[in-house]
């Protein structure tokens, strides 16, 4: 027996609930297909390693969507400030302070886990959407006016559209034809989860060195999340260090900003790559996040791109039900992919160009980046225009996330 949804969304991680969440009480009906719920939360828990820097337009499209209370309610860290400077250059830090264009903060630093917790636990509010988890497809078959996507189980769901949010592996992705662009940055980013003598900070900042950025997140309390990118060789062998080494390397390395480290939580690692979907959508079938695409991390914005997808994408949904408009529709699915491939390129473009300016040794190049970091920083519409990029505030907005 087969059961039929408007929208079958295939991931129900931070995108893809997202977009339920967006779509609730839209008179639609939605299935999001989750492979596997994320473990509860205890406050005594130790920080996850995966986190996420979330820009003010992502807190606004979460707190539109009412997830941003039970994200709130459970632990996050509020930054002010954020700050970069090269190790080698002796010019002096540029700092971004949120209070400098009216805001109290620049965005929150926030566990992938716990924000993922907070959209499933909205979206089971609303009467049209089921949550189905665990959830793994066996078979997604694009057929005119419908697909099938069978589970695991045995069971046939079948959606006049289906949503890919299953991230950069994306079974819908490949089911449904489409192609990628891949760049392998031959660099991997070593996550660390520590606990430091100071308390809880309001800054972030990036350090650039010849091998790489070291980059600190604060959390809630004494804790934060270090990120330190290199070589793949070399980040497996600061993986296989015993703990009192590694907690040496980390002192060795990290600046003095960084303050004492009294305790290692964790760590982890991930390969960059740089992946972007040659469309994306199809008739019947649409991406959104790392199913769409993945840009370089140094700026934390893979996650604000993805969200954003979600919010343009729900408002492009509900305006042609609004319409009668069939939301399978090529047409209507192209718009939303014009109006997001737009502004996701522009991010991949200046994540880019930031990695090849600051992986990059020649004299010349050094002084131009140091005197752009320097007016960016000293002079206010640059100044501003920098912040506002790193809130999400530059570009076309969705409705959802003004």
């Amino acid at each position: 027996m087969k059961t039929r949804y408007d929208i079958l969304i295939v991931g129900g991680g931070m995108v893809g609930s997202a977009l339920a969440c967006a779509l609730g009480n839209s008179g639609l009906s939605v299935a999001v297909l989750e492979r596997q719920l994320p473990a509860g939360f205890e406050p005594s828990q130790p920080h996850d390693l995966r986190v996420s820097a979330l820009s003010i337009a992502s807190e606004r499209f979460l707190q539109n969507i009412g997830a941003w209370g039970g994200i709130k309610d459970r632990r996050s860290c509020p930054y002010r400030r954020m700050k970069v400077w090269e190790k080698s250059s002796t010019a002096a830090a540029t700092e971004f302070d949120a209070t400098a264009i009216g805001y109290d903060h620049l965005g929150h630093i926030v566990e992938n886990r716990l924000i993922q917790i907070a959209l499933l636990e909205r979206l089971k509010a609303f009467d049209n959407i089921d949550l189905i988890s665990p959830a793994p497809t066996t078979r997604i078959d694009y057929v005119p006016g419908a697909t099938l996507v069978q589970l695991e189980d045995g069971r046939e769901l079948v959606g006049r559209l289906v949503v890919a949010a299953d991230g950069g592996d994306s079974k819908v992705r490949k089911a449904a034809g489409i192609g990628v662009t891949k760049w392998d940055y031959e660099q991997h980013a070593l996550v660390a989860g520590v606990t430091t003598a100071y308390g809880q900070q309001d800054i972030t900042w990036q350090q650039f060195t010849p091998t790489g950025p070291l980059a600190f997140l604060p959390l809630s309390g004494h804790n934060a999340s270090l990120v330190w990118y290199n070589t793949p060789n070399e980040v497996k062998r600061l993986l296989a260090l015993p703990e009192e080494q590694f907690l040496q390397q980390l002192h060795a390395v990290f600046p003095s900003e960084l303050g004492h480290i009294t305790e290692i939580q964790g760590r982890s690692s991930f390969p960059l790559r740089r992946q972007h979907a040659q469309q994306y959508c199809h008739e019947g079938v649409v991406l959104v996040g790392d199913a769409a695409h993945m840009i370089h991390p140094l700026a934390g914005q893979g996650v604000n791109i993805g969200l954003l997808d979600a919010a343009a994408l729900a408002q492009t949904l509900l305006a042609a039900h609004q319409c009668g408009e069939s939301i399978s529709d090529l047409s209507m699915l192209e718009r939303f992919e014009k109006q997001r491939r737009r502004h996701n390129l522009l991010m991949m473009q200046v994540m880019d160009g930031f990695y090849r300016i600051f992986s990059n040794d020649i004299g010349p190049l050094k002084l131009l980046r140091n005197a752009g970091l320097g007016l960016a920083g000293h002079l206010p519409p640059a100044r501003n225009r920098v912040m506002e990029f790193a809130m999400g505030l530059r570009g076309e907005l969705p409705d959802l996330a003004r």
